[in-house]
């Protein structure tokens, strides 16, 4: 079975990026809207044709689901052996989070066109959503952890753009600055535990590195420092990337500032997919991170430390996106702590499973929540909840969505 034309889920958003970025000011603000739009649509409907041959017609290989390269192409190349591609992995947390992000992404961009319609620089803000989807989709079908680390650095950037969109306001401005120091605080232990890891291994392919016969399980165990094997470290490093991206603690003081940009891209970054990239790099490397017990721990504990300490910072909050904003800190912590305890107990797979699930699900209410704290908003003219109150008559529509969501937040069945 050919997948090489998944390789059109990414290219489609970078030339719609191109298209607005250069030539969106010549035409009517409402082109680069429909255009930006109708691109995400294609490459939703394309992720969606993948996710049906992938997990309904593509045959399995001793009862699992097989991953493999669907388009692969050789970038730099070193050495004979040493060389770094760009391509497109196909399994089954690749596949599921293709679907997550160009349907949260496509959803907001519909949602823009009205939203942001009297806005100024509405094609910049449409070229910066397009460039933020391929950065992201570039990041979650990565075949090896150097190109994961590119497209990281890309949904930063992007990130930066759409946070500091209204520039005109020194809060926003502040906001974006400080988002983007953080993270590269952050990506810098990333960088560090990339370098060790593929200096130990001699690869950088994901398939090799997780695979039954990795060189992981078996290189740098001997190399310790400061009590602690080399490999480790290096998974330690590696996790340090992820919760800067994530806002676990003590790197999430970007996230609530965050909420300056406007709330399409609170539904979109601080929701569903940017927030969201650190629990998919601890579940992409999860067979080396199951294999160094301690670096599971650090994953847990900061995972169920951020989790509590987001969840009572929430409830302290009157502003309705901030509210939101520690939310999803809150349940981000909850897949890291279903990460970092599968490695125990004989239960292997579970909380992986859990979260991973929980991933997919937390993705679509919360951008849902989102998108309806923005009609409210944009109703009253105020984020502050205490200046809110009695809205069910006036917008039915919201309260309905509104409630389903927080009914999925809150586990009730059959939601």
């Amino acid at each position: 079975m050919d997948f090489t034309y998944t390789i059109w889920i990414l290219l489609i958003p970078l030339f719609i990026f191109v298209l607005t970025g250069l030539a969106g000011h010549r035409f009517k603000p409402i082109v680069s809207g429909i255009a930006g739009t109708a691109g995400l649509g294609i490459s939703f409907l394309l992720s969606c044709h993948t996710a049906y041959q992938y997990f309904f017609v593509l045959e399995k290989t001793n009862g699992t689901f097989p991953q493999f390269q669907g388009f692969n192409m050789v970038w730099l190349q070193f050495t004979d052996k040493l060389h770094i591609d760009m391509g497109v992995l196909l399994d089954p947390i690749s596949v599921m989070m293709l679907i997550v992000v160009t349907t949260v992404s496509f959803m907001v961009h519909v949602y823009s066109i009205g939203y942001m319609k009297e806005e100024r620089g509405y094609h910049r803000f449409f070229s910066f959503l397009s460039l933020f989807s391929f950065s992201m989709l570039g990041l979650v079908v990565a075949t090896n952890i150097f190109q994961m680390y590119v497209f990281w650095e890309l949904v930063g950037v992007s990130s930066y753009l759409l946070i500091g969109f209204y520039y005109e306001r020194d809060t926003a401005v502040a906001a974006s600055k400080k988002a983007f120091v953080v993270t590269r605080f952050a990506d810098l232990g990333f960088l560090i535990g990339i370098l060790i890891l593929s200096y130990v291994t001699g690869t950088f392919d994901f398939i090799t590195l997780t695979g039954p016969n990795s060189p992981a399980f078996t290189s740098g165990q001997g190399i310790l420092f400061m009590g602690l094997s080399t490999m480790t470290w290096s998974m330690i490093f590696v996790f340090m990337g992820g919760a800067g991206k994530s806002a676990m603690f003590p790197l999430h003081i970007w996230l609530p500032d965050a909420m300056e940009g406007p709330t399409p891209v609170s539904a979109l970054i601080h929701a569903a997919t940017m927030v969201v990239a650190g629990v998919y790099l601890v579940a992409r490397m999860f067979p080396i991170f199951s294999h160094e017990p301690v670096s599971l721990e650090v994953v847990a504990w900061v995972g169920g430390l951020s989790s509590l300490i987001a969840a009572v910072i929430a409830c302290t909050q009157f502003d309705i996106k901030r509210v939101l904003a520690y939310s999803t800190m809150s349940q981000i912590g909850y897949m890291m702590l279903a990460l970092g305890v599968s490695g125990y107990g004989g239960h292997e797979g579970l909380g992986y499973m859990a979260s991973m699930f929980h991933l997919f699900t937390h993705a679509f209410f919360k951008s849902l929540l989102f998108l309806a704290a923005g009609a409210i908003i944009h109703a009253v003219h105020s984020n502050y909840m205490n200046e809110m109150g009695g809205l069910r008559k006036y917008l039915p529509i919201t309260h309905i969505t509104f409630l389903i969501a927080c009914l999925a937040i809150a586990g009730i069945p059959p939601f």
